[in-house]
């Protein structure tokens, strides 16, 4: 008779992002399920591909149908089923499902077939979901910090079954993509940007914590519907909504003290508030405000091997002056003053539209994140009337709002610039300040364009332009992985410009022929570790980071990135 079985490789449930190479011995494997409890584990459940052996010594003969088949046959099959949907929300609850019953083959299937399963599982169709997400919920994903647990948040936190957490995404619903107020309902986008960190950057998913902050939503429609599933109340605002996120922050850093905090979707008024108040007391980052800033700064460097132009001699409109439009700014400011421009020539580059006009000096409603964008010159309405008087060139959306790159607006652009940059950042789709056909017809094929959410290619006077899709999927999962290889004590602003600038290195001429200022996302592995190894580089450099050097960085960050393939869970002998 053989041995008992031995667990080998399945220390990924416990081991944070990095699942070693090692094996269990017998005597530990009754830590882990067996029978129903080990396939209602998603991160050890391997469905039909448990071998013949596995099953007889986990006790799983009878509870599964006869026949052993691959991964690769069950992709065949998921992937099958999700086509047959009839509907992209259909497509995300399938999706939804198959990662809670088998993570593996969920990552496997987004990792395989990224270009079709990003927009499922991520912008556009998860605005959709949230604002459905107590009418479509199945099982809970990720913790719900409410209102009503200050005073036992730490004990909240402890609720997670992980240890190992590296990287937490936090929401409180405010400012869901171009949406606005969600509420608990925007706990689908922590859970999204999660599935990317681990699909694109190669983060653990046991790593991986989402949490929604739920203090109530001004959303009245939420608010009167029977199946919303958070607060039923009106939002937590001034000194109690800080100390719970005080109360959050400290908590989070004794419960998971090697977690990276990545804040998301907050609205602008706390969004700066909240970047400013922790980025030098605790590892965090703001992904709308540096993560857009360093994805479109990436996009107006490929723009630039192109025109020929020096980021220098370039002068940028805003359309809105939120968190993703000042971030991009700054940034753009931090690159121009690393070249070599004093900082007030640096920020007259850029100039924002906002709800109310042009922002000048002489304006008084201003509040103080814009201020430092408030420039001398004559007020205009509208964007067409600023394009009109400053002749940019580069328009960058971000407004949130649909069809507000008008044709008079991009043709304005195409007579000033023979190459205008026009990004239409917005998302969802839905939300996008213009088209990709509309930028390439109105500009008679010369627009450099990137939109937020995805666009087919377009056909402009018999040749083919394939649109870069500026998704802030390039940025933060190789930001998280390159903090955590390093496991750097802070994130700083340097590595968002030192991210934008490996990622515009890696889009090639190719790339830049067929219109495309990003790489293609199936690179998107390779450019994650190039960026990635880039910030470890600079945590390094600047004395931030507190793991041990290694030899090879390169190849250290790349051997921290998950594979989503089957480990064997038993090994037989003759003893």
């Amino acid at each position: 008779m053989p041995e008992p079985a031995r667990l080998t490789g399945s220390r990924d449930a416990k081991e944070g992002f990095h699942m070693p190479d090692r094996s269990i011995r017998t005597e530990e494997a009754a830590n882990y399920p067996s029978g129903v409890g080990l396939l209602s584990d998603p991160g050890l459940n391997k469905g039909t591909a448990f071998t013949e052996a596995e099953r007889e010594a986990f006790g799983l003969r009878g509870l599964l149908p006869p026949r052993a088949i691959t991964q690769v046959e069950q992709l065949m099959r998921v992937l099958g089923n999700l086509r047959r949907k009839a509907n992209d929300i259909e497509k995300y609850i399938f999706l939804v499902s198959l990662q809670d019953r088998n993570e593996t083959l969920f990552y496997r299937l987004v990792m395989d077939h990224l270009d079709e399963m990003m927009p499922i599982i991520y912008t556009p169709t998860v605005g959709q979901a949230c604002q459905e997400y107590g009418h479509i919920f199945r099982r809970p994903r990720g913790l719900f910090i409410s209102a009503e647990d200050r005073g036992r948040v730490a004990d909240v936190l402890r609720n997670w079954p992980k240890r190992e957490v590296r990287m937490i995404v936090v929401t409180d619903g405010e400012r869901i993509l171009g949406l606005g107020d969600l509420g608990a309902n925007g706990m689908g986008i922590p859970v999204g940007k999660l599935a990317l960190y681990v699909a694109c950057g190669g983060v653990h998913p046991t790593a991986c914590l989402p949490v929604t902050l739920d203090v109530g939503t001004e959303n009245a429609a939420l608010l009167a519907d029977p199946l919303y599933l958070g607060l039923p109340q009106r939002r937590l605002r001034g000194a109690a909504y800080d100390e719970l996120l005080d109360e959050f922050i400290v908590a989070a850093q004794e419960v998971f003290p090697k977690a990276v905090i990545q804040f998301e979707d907050f609205g602008n008024a706390n969004a700066f508030r909240l970047l400013h108040r922790y980025r030098d007391r605790v590892c965090c980052f703001s992904d709308d405000i540096q993560g857009t800033a360093a994805m479109a700064l990436a996009g107006v460097y490929s723009a630039l091997r192109v025109t020929g132009g020096r980021l220098a001699d370039q002068s940028f409109v805003f359309l809105g002056a939120g968190e993703a439009g000042l971030g991009i700014g700054d940034l753009i400011v931090t690159a121009l003053i690393a070249d070599g421009m004093p900082e007030a020539d640096a920020r007259r580059r850029c100039w924002f539209v906002d709800s109310k006009g042009l922002i000048v000096r002489g304006r008084t409603d201003l509040v103080p994140h814009k201020r430092p964008y408030a420039h001398e010159g004559e007020f205009a309405p509208d964007l067409l009337a600023a394009v009109e008087r400053l002749k940019p060139n580069a328009i960058i959306g971000v407004s949130g709002t649909a069809g507000v790159f008008t044709r008079p607006v991009v043709e304005a652009m195409a007579r000033f610039n023979e190459r205008p940059i026009i990004f239409a950042l917005s998302n969802p789709t839905s939300k996008s300040e213009c088209t990709a056909e509309e930028a390439y017809a109105w500009s008679n094929g010369r627009a450099l364009f990137a939109s937020g959410s995805p666009f087919a290619p377009v056909l402009v006077n018999g040749r083919t332009y394939v649109p870069g899709q500026g998704n802030n999927a390039y940025i933060f999962p190789a930001i998280g992985l390159g903090v955590i290889a390093a496991e750097a004590k802070r994130i700083t602003d340097e590595m968002f410009f030192v991210a934008a600038k490996s990622l515009a290195n890696q889009v090639t001429a190719a790339d830049l022929d067929l219109g495309r200022l990003y790489p293609p996302f199936t690179r998107i592995r390779t450019v994650s570790a190039a960026i990635a190894t880039a910030v470890a580089e600079l945590a390094y450099e600047r004395g931030l980071a507190q793991h041990p050097r290694p030899a090879d960085l390169s190849a250290f960050v790349r051997s921290r990135m998950y594979e989503p393939v089957y480990r064997s869970y038993v090994e037989w002998s003759d003893g």
